[in-house]
């Protein structure tokens, strides 16, 4: 049995349901289809009108937040991203590639963010439609402060997570602004829009974590609670491990984020989606609870990798029982 959630039983408001499209969420994302496919975009596009539920998004944006914080937020990001970058200098700077992804730790240490990571360009990952010529894929992470992602779903919760988008935001513009003016093209991409390509499978292959059940990457040490941005260039980068820490393993003995899900979103198994087996969300049960509070975060929150000082603990502990296994 569930444990008693302040939040049950959730009925979703009338008003949004009556704008949900004919077709499910489920259905788009490719839920249960064994052949692989480029991701479509189902949430989150930059015009919504082009998407099926184009009208859930839009009543997103009529919901009262219950803070200020929210409209500063988006209107600096908004800034953020309308900065045009500087010219690309003429000539390329020449660096080893293991030089390259060395000097991407200039972000970190200067408090944009708090990890980065290269992968190689995967054309998966792009949204159906999409095109992307590039050849690597540079992410960035900035992590939530816990106490105020701790929570979700109060209005508290969905600033820290407009807080942590605009950091994303600006770590991404200044990573491609330093590659224009090393002389290497790079297009930023940043969240919550849907624009080029999905960044979590990219994330993981750049070696940020594992995909957690409750459809976001686990980090040993920022757990759940950290959001990405991206920055696509040719520069030479090396890209950077990918890592595996016992958490996918974890994810099936644990039941605490689905227990904590109000509209019981959270899949206790793996499903198939376009032709992968993967932990997944209910996107129909989820969006409506999403919708109504600015973002939930709930599952993210209360995910035990997430508590301060507990994922590397537990990454240390999983290492040493494989170890014994092994």
């Amino acid at each position: 049995m569930p444990r008693p959630n302040p939040y049950r039983p959730y009925t979703p408001d009338p008003a949004q349901l009556a704008l949900a499209p004919d077709i499910s969420g489920n259905e788009i994302n490719g839920l249960g289809d064994a052949a692989r496919r480029p991701p479509s975009i189902v949430y989150w596009a930059t015009n919504p009108d082009d998407i099926p539920h184009g009208r859930m998004q839009k009543w997103f944006y009529t919901v009262d937040p219950g803070s200020p914080e929210f409209g500063v937020e988006r209107a600096k990001r908004a800034a953020i991203y309308a900065e045009p970058l500087p010219p690309v200098a003429p000539t390329p700077a020449e660096r080893s590639p293991e030089s390259w992804t060395a000097a991407l730790e200039q972000f970190v240490d200067a408090g944009l963010c708090e990890k980065v990571g290269v992968a190689e360009m995967n054309s998966a990952w792009l949204f159906e439609g999409g095109a992307a010529s590039e050849t690597r894929v540079i992410i960035a992470g900035v992590q939530h402060d816990y106490d105020r992602i701790a929570t979700a779903p109060e209005p508290e919760a969905g600033a820290e997570v407009m807080v942590q988008y605009t950091r994303a935001t600006r770590v991404a513009k200044e990573i491609a602004a330093w590659l224009h003016r090393e002389g290497w093209a790079a297009r930023p991409v940043t969240g919550p829009m849907a624009t080029t390509l999905t960044m979590i499978p990219a994330a993981i292959e750049a070696g940020f974590g594992e995909l957690g059940k409750h459809g976001s990457i686990i980090n040993p040490e920022f757990g759940a609670s950290f959001r990405l941005s991206a920055v696509l260039t040719d520069a030479p980068f090396a890209p950077t491990p990918k890592q595996s820490h016992g958490i996918d393993a974890f994810c099936e003995a644990c039941r605490i984020c689905e227990d904590a899900c109000p509209p019981y979103a959270i899949l206790p198994d793996k499903q198939t989606v376009r032709g992968d087996e993967k932990w997944y969300v209910d996107f129909d049960k989820c969006l409506p609870f999403f919708n109504e509070h600015q973002g939930c975060g709930i599952c993210i929150a209360v995910c035990p990798w997430s508590r301060p000082g507990i994922g590397l603990n537990l990454a240390a502990k999983l290492a040493r029982k494989a170890g014994r296994e092994g």
